[in-house]
């Protein structure tokens, strides 16, 4: 397809030096700190050891324990009998016309997930998934069609950026000029719902020994999981958005049916009480524009009464297409005029400039072919008499 480029992933990782090819062996990216010093305990190692192995996955992205020549040859024999520092698979890599690449990783079982790397003037931002398809059913999302296979884990989260920082060469950790940037939870998922891994991942990617990537350039994005919203900024103080596309309970217990748990009332109530949120802390709202849906004047006026004395920005999202999808975008000037009336009132409204289109990349687009695997009942022997 013309400005479409689709190519297979990089050469396959090195294999796993010995030892490690059964499923028995510990993988160790993912694992936090405090993990890693009572792994090396076990060992009879000084905790220190912790530190090192951390600089080593973190900083310089290296793999194979015998390049690891702060540990002396029987710690790295050791380490490659019983351990591992993984990667996802790459099935696929895409690059669109616009230079956005989208990655189809495979995780050790099988299960897939997608991840996207969008190029910017000033900024590089990855997108990263937080499960197997989502927990959630947003009528305008391509992911929502996709039932939950399962939650990622913290080292299958971070896995998606050392899989990126690999294919741009990105080791060591460089401090200025990055191509990845920013990072961003909007893949595929819903972060709040697996909040353990997330966190642990996070934390692993703010760490300052490792990718140090700035809190400020980390967004963490929910469709509304009230409950959680306080908790994420209390222990993670990231950058807020959320996924709003609807100013009244009726339409967005449509659009996005966790609104019928969590409605409006209750998730503009969490908003304003969000861990310093600030003019220099702003949270985003996203909103999908949806032709003759949500795109009126009338929306945009209940848009600004909505968010009211809230520090924020509105993200506007023309609406990405996909197969099956059933709605249209605004206009343009539908899109500007909305956009009008919030920018009058003080908020920032930028409309998203849609990236990878031709590579189904964009916002709400991004989808695997895995499923959940149907529970086999278990074979019941009946003895004879």
């Amino acid at each position: 397809m013309e400005g479409r480029i689709e190519k297979l992933g990089p050469p396959r990782s090195p294999p796993p030096e010995r030892g490690v090819a059964s499923g028995l062996a510990c993988d160790l990216v993912g694992l936090s700190r405090e993990e890693l010093g009572d792994f090396f305990a076990g060992l009879g190692e000084s905790p220190y050891r912790a530190k090192q192995l951390w600089h080593w996955i973190y900083h310089r992205g290296v793999r194979k324990f015998s390049e690891m020549t702060t540990f002396n040859k029987k710690l790295q024999g050791l380490l490659s009998e019983s351990c591992r520092v993984t990667r996802p698979e790459i099935r696929r890599l895409q690059e669109s016309a616009d230079g956005t690449r989208k990655w189809l990783l495979a995780f050790s079982d099988g299960n897939e997930a997608e991840i996207v790397h969008i190029p910017e003037v000033d900024r590089g931002t990855l997108c990263i998934s937080s499960q197997v398809g989502c927990t959630l059913t947003c009528q305008f999302c391509h992911t929502g069609t996709q039932k939950l296979v399962r939650n990622l884990t913290p080292g299958e989260i971070v896995g998606q950026m050392l899989i990126a920082r690999d294919h741009f060469n990105e080791w060591p950790s460089p401090k200025e000029r990055r191509h990845i940037s920013n990072v961003v939870f909007m893949g595929m998922g819903e972060p709040l719902y697996n909040y353990e891994n997330v966190a642990q991942a996070i934390r692993i990617l703010m760490d300052g020994e490792g990718i140090a990537l700035s809190k400020r350039r980390i967004t963490l994005s929910t469709t509304g999981v009230v409950p959680m919203i306080q908790r994420a900024g209390n222990e993670l103080d990231v950058q807020l958005a959320i996924s709003l596309h609807a100013t009244t309970d009726a339409l967005r217990d449509k659009l996005v049916p966790l609104n019928r748990k969590y409605p409006l009332a209750e998730l503009i109530k969490a908003c304003r009480t969000y861990p310093r949120a600030a003019n220099s802390r702003r949270i985003t709202f996203e909103y999908v524009m949806l032709k003759g849906i949500n795109d009126s004047i009338t929306d945009a006026k209940q848009l600004v009464k909505l968010i009211q004395g809230i520090p924020a920005k509105v993200n506007l999202i023309p609406f990405n297409t996909w197969p099956g999808a059933p709605y249209e975008c605004s206009m343009p000037e539908t899109i500007s005029a909305f956009a009008d009336v919030v920018n009058e009132a003080g908020y920032a409204s930028p409309v998203r400039i849609p990236r990878g289109q031709d590579i189904l990349a964009a916002c709400g687009q991004l989808k695997s072919a895995s499923e959940r695997r149907a529970r086999i009942p278990a074979k019941t022997t009946v003895k004879g008499n």
